[in-house]
C-alpha cells in the first residue's frame, strides 16, 4: 500500500482519496477507522466518592461489569462509569480496547506481557501490575491486535 499526503495552503479541507483494484476488508477497515475516528472520546466520565471525574483512555488498564455497575480500573482505583459495557466498547473502539470476555474491555495497549493457561484463556498483566484474564474465544483477536503492536482494529 502506498500513501500520498499533499499539504498545501490551497487546501481549504482535509479530504482522503483510496484509490484500488477492489473492495476489500482492510479498505473497509481503513473508512471504518476515519469516519469514527471524530467520535473517539478525548476523556470518559467517572464517579469517585460522588464527584464526576474525567478520566483519560489511555490510562485505564481495563473497563469491567460488577453488580450491574461498570468500573474503570486505572492502577489500584477503580471508578464507576454510568454508561453500558457494549456502549463503552464502541466509544473506546479507536483507543485500542478490545473484549477480553463477557465482562470484561481491555486496554491492549497497557498489556506489559501475558501467560496462556492450560484451557486456552489467557492471563494478561498491565503495565500497572493489574491482571485480567481473556476468555478463549478472544484470544486470537487480541493476539493479531499486540502482534501488529496495538495500532490496526482487528474484528
Amino acid at each position: 500500500m502506498k500513501i500520498n499526503i499533499d499539504i498545501d495552503a490551497k487546501h481549504k479541507d482535509t479530504c482522503v482519496t483510496i484509490q484500488a483494484n477492489e473492495w476489500s476488508n482492510e479498505l473497509k477497515a481503513i473508512v471504518d477507522y476515519l469516519q469514527d475516528k471524530e467520535a473517539a472520546p478525548a476523556r470518559l466520565f467517572a464517579v469517585d466518592n460522588e464527584q464526576t471525574i474525567l478520566l483519560h483512555p489511555q490510562k485505564i488498564d481495563y473497563i469491567y461489569a460488577a453488580n450491574r455497575k461498570i468500573f474503570a480500573a486505572i492502577g489500584d482505583k477503580r471508578f464507576e462509569i454510568r454508561m453500558k459495557l457494549y456502549e463503552a466498547e464502541k466509544t473506546l473502539k479507536h483507543a485500542h480496547f478490545m473484549r477480553f470476555s463477557k465482562s470484561v474491555i481491555g486496554n491492549v495497549l497497557r498489556i506489559a506481557y501475558f501467560e496462556l493457561h492450560f484451557n486456552g484463556n489467557l492471563c494478561v498483566y498491565f503495565q500497572s501490575g493489574n491482571k485480567e484474564y481473556v476468555n478463549h474465544k478472544y484470544v486470537k483477536a487480541i493476539k493479531r491486535k499486540l502482534m501488529m503492536g496495538g495500532e490496526k482494529n482487528v474484528d
